[in-house]
């Protein structure tokens, strides 16, 4: 007879990114790439049209993130997150600030856009403008911003 506290459920890499109960194993990248699924599933559960959006430097210390996005794109496009890199942190920062206007346009498909930006420190003084207005904007009441800075 096995003893039921050492038995374990089996478990696949993609389960990062897949189970919605139990623990998941998770790199702090990778971490990043679940909270915007998570987002988009609980949306979903409570009925909301929303759609998920990330921009940001590639050349930042989160450089490996853009590479996780590259390997979790099936499942963030099934989630209806878009990820968009950018050149300099201002255009990221630029990126998201539109999205979260998107649903001023009468065409705009989605209730809400969450989204996420990254960057490196001296990127977020050059970002002043678009971080400023942004958040002089505010979001949709379905929508929001995240951003993170290393460095």
């Amino acid at each position: 007879m096995s003893d039921p506290r050492h038995r374990f459920d089996p478990y696949a890499l993609n389960d990062r990114y897949d189970r919605t109960e139990g623990p998941v194993f998770l790199t702090g990248t990778q971490a990043l790439v679940r909270i915007m699924l998570d987002q988009a599933r609980q949306d979903r559960a409570a009925g909301r049209n929303t759609a998920g959006f990330i921009s940001g430097y590639r050349g930042s210390p989160l450089g490996g993130f853009d590479l996780e996005l590259w390997r979790a794109q099936q499942r963030t496009d099934a989630a209806g997150i878009t990820f968009m890199p950018a050149v300099n942190e201002d255009l990221g920062a630029t990126a998201v600030l539109g999205a979260q206007q998107a649903v001023l346009d009468p065409d705009c498909k989605h209730d809400g856009i969450f989204s996420m930006w990254y960057g490196k420190g001296p990127g977020v003084d050059r970002s002043g403008d678009a971080l400023k207005h942004g958040n002089a904007y505010g979001s949709s009441p379905l929508g929001g911003g995240v951003g993170r800075r290393r460095g």
